[in-house]
């Protein structure tokens, strides 16, 4: 591969290593490499994306408020799921400590009685 193709080397000069154009300044910004290119590309690009979301949402009927409260039931109901869940597992708890706790006490009482 030739050094003048390699991508990694972008902004440094031939045969310093890819960190060296942050010594020489010409490594891009925080907020350029926080957003992946420049501002108005990503305005461009998440605008373009929203409007293909938007019109597949439309096409399927599917509304933002829909969709938050097909969410919010969602939440809900798993919820719901999950306390009677936990019900149903302590029933199954203290229906086993009302057998377990007695036969373990007796056999306690018969191992320090030897």
């Amino acid at each position: 591969m030739l050094l003048d193709q390699d991508r990694r080397n972008s902004g440094a000069r031939p045969g310093e290593p890819p960190h060296a154009a942050y010594r020489t300044g010409t490594a891009p910004s925080a907020m350029r490499r926080f957003l992946g290119g420049s501002l108005m590309g990503v305005f461009l690009r998440l605008l373009f994306l929203s409007v293909l979301v938007g019109a597949f949402m439309s096409m399927l009927g599917v509304t933002p408020g829909l969709l938050f409260w097909r969410v919010v039931d969602s939440v809900q109901d798993l919820i719901y799921l999950a306390r009677t869940q936990l019900n149903d597992v302590a029933g199954w708890v203290i229906a086993g400590a009302i057998i377990v706790v007695p036969l373990w006490l007796i056999s306690r009482l018969f191992a320090v009685s030897r």
